[in-house]
């Protein structure tokens, strides 16, 4: 088997490794000789640089992507994929085997100490295609993504055991120079780069950016264990627990019989030093005494963290782009890291590959910074909200953080004071590329610049979620009663798809209700971008506005 990647310790306290095996092998070293030219290289070959590969190639667009490891990562790092990063990766096919593989679930618990003080769900119900959540160890999204990269037609290829040294940018393209597995150096022209190098990005240190933002002290050990367990799959936490009194310690379930375990350890404790395994697996032992779970169990992973909210004040810098962790670090606690970075390269792909066709100005980029900037400030704000309720960064947070907690043992109102508020997609507001709306809409919950909303729609063919129309062409939804004038259907012409909504096919209403429609005779258009977000909608069914706002957003085909 080949050789595992691991993280040594630094001086930035993220995803370090200290031990143990993993279970999962690396895909062999490429063979294939770097290019001199290509339109995209990506710096970086982990789940955002994969998936955003295979975005890409199913746009058309060919890439190459550069990793520094020999495969896939080890450990189990990010875990917990939303329903809104099982879209995007459904747009190149990547979902079936991530959702067959992956454990979903709805809710968690919280303790404090010995008593539960909150129980969660999360929206769903059994029309969606997705659950909210599916737990999976992160090298199985590298995996998936990076095959679904390769079946289009060769587009994507993937340079293992290569690193970024060098990067210079000029009107026409960007000069990187890319070390291989035998040391040699190569140069490489690409017309654009993304940089979704990590959190200790070589892109950002050639262009000079520094992330900005607050860093937090608290630690957390995380810990993989093999263990075979009967327990439902949700998220589970207990504050101060008697296994390890004054900690906080997460747990969820993985595939393989695989838990996860995270626990806070205190502010005197030497991180190199809490890592070994001489610490850990008597902590991990009693927790595990303590919720009942006697079968063997065996540590796979252990590595260190301490909470981020570090971003770039923007994601473009002339012809270098960045994403995921490049871009931006968000806390682990409402597991907005990794479902971020994919928002990020299913934000970027469908531009890039719009400009590089040349149907759009190379200013369509400026919106890819625009957009995700502002989500990223977004689940910065629930993130410390998140964090500083984890892990107090003070006394006075202990104490409201204590407060609450014996509060919620009695009073049902204090609990949502508890509730992490995972990962959800963040609407777009004031993106340079949203419509104002016209005519009068019952709610804004599909308002422009907002994910457009799933709804379960009958097809000639059986069933069809409208989520699964998107991904690669802008959509008008085109809600109906009768006939459907020519022009409409004519969009097609220009690059838009069509998918007429009667009531009849709206057999369960969601469609109309969702986007805002007052009842089953109302008619309208919505026009969706590729990436699944509104871009605008108007009452009634005239083509024209439709075609004017891309014809002024620069997007006509």
């Amino acid at each position: 088997m080949p050789p595992h990647r691991f993280c040594h310790f630094g001086s930035e306290l993220q995803w370090h490794m200290h031990s143990v095996s993993i279970p999962h092998p690396a895909p062999a070293p490429t063979d294939q000789a770097l290019p001199s030219h290509v339109p995209v290289l990506i710096a970086g070959g982990g789940p955002v640089g994969l998936s955003l590969a295979a975005l890409l190639a199913r746009h058309g667009v060919a890439s190459l992507v550069v990793e520094a490891d020999d495969g896939y990562c080890g450990g189990s790092r990010a875990i917990c994929m939303s329903r809104r990063s099982q879209e995007i990766l459904g747009w190149v096919g990547a979902d079936q085997p991530l959702v067959a593989k992956g454990l979903s679930w709805v809710g968690g618990r919280s303790h404090w100490r010995n008593t539960e003080v909150l129980h969660f769900e999360m929206p769903s119900e059994p029309t969606q295609r997705y659950a909210p959540m599916v737990n999976i160890q992160q090298y199985y999204v590298e995996e998936y993504a990076h095959q679904a990269a390769q079946a289009f037609g060769g587009a994507c290829q993937v340079a293992w055991s290569a690193r970024v040294t060098a990067v210079q940018q000029d009107a026409q393209g960007v000069r990187v120079e890319v070390q291989g597995p035998d040391g040699a150096r190569h140069t490489v022209r690409a017309q654009y780069l993304v940089a979704c190098d990590g959190g200790r990005s070589t892109v950002r240190e050639q262009l000079g950016l520094q992330l900005q933002g607050t860093q937090y002290d608290g630690k957390y050990v995380i810990v993989d264990i093999r263990q075979d367990t009967r327990r439902p799959v949700e998220r589970l936490a207990w504050f101060d627990p008697p296994s390890n009194p004054g900690s906080t310690i997460l747990m969820h379930r993985q595939p393989d019989n695989v838990w996860r375990i995270d626990y806070q350890i205190r502010d005197d404790e030497d991180p190199v030093e809490a890592v070994k395994p001489g610490n850990v697996l008597p902590r991990v032992q009693s927790h595990l005494q303590m919720i009942g779970e006697d079968a063997p169990w065996e540590p796979l992973w252990i590595s260190i963290y301490n909470a981020k909210c570090l971003t770039l004040d923007s994601y473009r810098h002339g012809r270098v782009l960045f994403a995921g962790d490049a871009a931006h670090l968000v806390p682990i606690f409402g597991v907005r890291g990794l479902n971020s970075g994919l928002d990020d390269a299913g934000n970027l792909a469908w531009k890039l590959a719009r400009v590089l066709q040349g149907n759009s100005p190379d200013s369509l980029l400026d919106s890819y910074s625009v957009e995700r900037v502002h989500a990223t400030h977004e689940n910065i704000a629930y993130g410390a909200k998140s964090t500083e309720f984890m892990a107090p960064p003070d006394f006075a947070f202990k104490l409201m953080r204590e407060a609450v907690l014996r509060l919620a043992v009695s009073d049902d109102k204090v609990r949502p004071l508890i509730n992490p508020r995972q990962s959800t997609p963040i609407a777009y507001a004031g993106s340079p590329l949203n419509v104002p709306q016209q005519g009068e809409w019952v709610h804004d919950m599909a308002a422009p610049g907002a994910p457009a909303p799933e709804a379960l729609l009958a097809g000639p063919r059986g069933p069809l979620h409208l989520t699964s129309v998107f991904g690669l062409d802008f959509v008008c939804l085109v809600f109906c009663y009768g006939v459907v004038p020519d022009a409409v259907r004519a969009l097609t012409s220009h690059g838009v798809g069509v998918i007429e909504i009667e009531p009849g096919a709206d057999t369960l209403g969601q469609a109309r209700q969702r986007y805002g429609l007052p009842d089953a005779a109302a008619q309208a258009l919505v026009l969706v971008r590729p990436d699944g977000y509104v871009m605008g909608r108007w009452r009634g069914l005239d083509a024209a506005p439709v075609l004017a706002a891309l014809k002024d957003k620069e997007l006509m085909a």
